[in-house]
């Protein structure tokens, strides 16, 4: 039911966007149909074999032909638009090392969030016994710390600390609340096995997001500010799609397909966290190696305090 809400929310948009968005320019282009398509089915027969792996098996013939696949097509893409005078993705972009490592954090980000969102309602319903609407608003507690994090908190760390010690700090926030969480039991409760650590991950999301977004979107030339939007935005959908795909393989290696049975299925949820705990930990230690002032020189030779206007 709740999906419906969307509904009336996107009209109202789309009604209000002509007299509250300006104008903007009309520039002359090509639609790249052939970037589109390639790198859509690349990205796409990734995450299906990955999906299919448990099914088929991770040394089947299926999975890795269709990995393979991927690869190829991928490559296709990134030869397409290194041909083309007007491509999807100006492959140029990607030489500002803090976009790149940006887009690293967020793909990472989303691999590591999203898993999390999927199994703690899983354990809430399946091993808890919540139905649908209480185990949705017993999330509500984290959707409010995120959105108080990202308004509040998060800018007032960027200007007191710093982008990239934000972003490393948040990552590594939401990477001992995930690991927190994978410590759910059978016979566990909402008050004691999930509300604390999963505020503890939600401050540490809210913490990582902006940071990274800022950073992807602030490292892009002035006219390539939606080109850099799009990118960081498919970054974190890739990450969250591969991401989710990778742990519920993890999750169903350790029990998580035994319906019925709360131990089996909190092993599964518990070791898909275990994974995403791990996954937002190396996100904090490539953002900590990766990124970089505006010059090129490493952030850990900087101010802290001059990386916020980056």
């Amino acid at each position: 039911m709740g999906v419906y809400l969307n509904i009336p929310i996107a009209v109202l948009a789309l009604i209000a966007t002509p007299a509250l968005m300006p104008a903007g320019g009309n520039r002359p282009g090509s639609l790249d149909l052939a970037g589109a398509l390639t790198v859509t089915g690349g990205l796409a027969a990734a995450v299906y074999a990955i999906v299919r792996a448990p099914q088929a098996g991770w040394n089947s013939a299926s999975t890795w032909l269709t990995l393979a696949g991927s690869v190829v097509v991928l490559a296709a893409f990134l030869a397409i638009q290194a041909r083309r005078r007007q491509p999807l993705i100006r492959l140029g972009i990607f030489t500002s090392r803090n976009l790149t490592a940006a887009n690293l954090a967020q793909l990472l980000l989303g691999a590591a969030w999203i898993p999390m969102w999927f199994f703690l309602n899983l354990y809430l319903q399946q091993v808890l016994g919540f139905s649908a609407f209480p185990s949705g608003a017993a999330l509500l507690p984290m959707t409010v710390l995120i959105m108080v994090g990202m308004i509040v908190l998060a800018p007032r760390a960027i200007a007191r600390f710093g982008t990239r010690a934000t972003l490393v700090a948040g990552l590594a926030v939401l990477a001992a609340g995930l690991g927190w969480l994978a410590l759910i039991r059978p016979t566990g409760s909402y008050l004691t096995d999930v509300l604390p650590a999963s505020l503890v991950a939600a401050l540490g999301m809210a913490l990582a997001f902006i940071p990274s977004l800022g950073t992807a979107l602030s490292s892009a030339r002035p006219e390539e500010g939606g080109l850099a939007s799009g990118i960081v935005n498919t970054s974190y959908q890739i990450g969250s799609a591969l991401g989710l795909a990778a742990m519920t393989a993890l999750a169903a290696a350790n029990g998580a397909d035994a319906l019925g049975d709360p131990a089996a299925l909190t092993s599964g949820y518990s070791a898909a966290l275990f994974g995403a705990a791990g996954i937002a930990l190396a996100a904090a230690v490539l953002a900590a190696i990766t990124l970089t002032s505006r010059d090129g020189t490493p952030a850990a030779a900087q101010p802290e305090n001059t990386s916020a206007t980056r």
